[in-house]
């Protein structure tokens, strides 16, 4: 009579092979701000997430200064949060003001990583 395998074990191993397909197969992402919020929201979402990592890309002189908006430090600041939190989608919902695109929104020395 052959022993049964103990159920649990079955359950992780399928669990970690289908962990390991979804993460090869997983895509790139990067969080911005929804070009419909409010100044509030994107004042609030930048001193939040810059309490939360290291937002001196942002300071004057540096990579990601310019251009010199809300909108634009907003987008920078949430995907370094985003980026730090490991890029789940719900690291980038900021109030529903955060936006999960697929596209690279790095431009020139600003690099978004």
């Amino acid at each position: 009579m052959a022993k049964a395998t103990h159920p649990s074990l079955f359950l992780i191993y399928f669990i970690s092979v289908l962990g390991s397909l979804t993460l090869a197969n997983q895509q790139k992402t990067w969080c911005v701000a929804k070009p419909s919020s409010e100044q509030g929201t994107l004042l609030a979402n930048l001193n939040y997430a810059c309490s939360q990592v290291d937002c001196r890309v942002l300071q004057k002189s540096c990579s990601c200064f310019v251009p010199d908006n809300l909108i634009n430090h907003a987008s920078v600041a949430m995907n370094l949060y985003y980026h730090s939190k490991g890029r789940n989608h719900w690291n980038c919902y900021f109030g529903n003001s955060g936006l999960v695109v697929l596209t690279d929104p790095s431009y020139g020395s600003c690099i978004y990583g």
